[in-house]
């Protein structure tokens, strides 16, 4: 088969427009590609914006990302067996005896048992809400409200004490 009759096929990537000039004629004719990207429209570019500022600051946004996920948790356990609630039932003791053995291993005073009895009891709260949700339903009466509280409350405490996000070369 000759090479001018030959279909010369260049492979490119997904989304990428190519433009073809066919070959020269003479020796030193060589086969030319353009190849131009399209451009992203404004709504991508916003959403890969978003996206990476998320991404970037995951670490400070745990309990916000915790709070999302036991939503429709409760409401799968609601809706799978509302007796799930029973078994999770225990998961309320849990925080009062962290908060005991805390208390016996490292004694502490002042601030400290103060930052400890507000994380228990935002612990505790948060177990009897996935609790009650488990049971209920999670937007049953004013649970939608504890939830809603109890994740304003978690997120602005771990702002103050939690991890900062990392800071980028580009931000210096």
């Amino acid at each position: 088969m000759s090479s001018r009759t030959r279909a010369r096929t260049v492979k490119t990537a997904a989304g990428v427009h190519t433009l073809n000039i066919p070959r020269q004629r003479g020796r030193r004719g060589e086969q030319v590609v353009i190849v131009v990207p399209e451009r992203p429209t404004l709504t991508r570019l916003a959403a890969g914006w978003a996206v990476r500022a998320l991404w970037n600051a995951r670490r400070v946004l745990a309990p916000t990302a915790l709070a999302l996920l036991a939503m429709p948790l409760a409401g799968v356990l609601n809706l799978l067996a509302w007796w799930s609630s029973l078994l999770l039932a225990p998961l309320a003791l849990a925080p009062a005896v962290w908060l005991l053995v805390m208390h016996r291993r490292r004694p502490a005073k002042g601030s400290v048992v103060l930052w400890r009895a507000g994380l228990v009891a935002l612990a505790t709260a948060a177990a009897v809400w996935l609790c009650l949700a488990a049971g209920f339903g999670p937007l049953a009466g004013p649970l939608p409200l504890l939830w809603l509280l109890a994740l304003i409350a978690a997120q602005t405490t771990w702002f103050f004490v939690g991890p900062r996000p990392a800071r980028s070369e580009e931000s210096v």
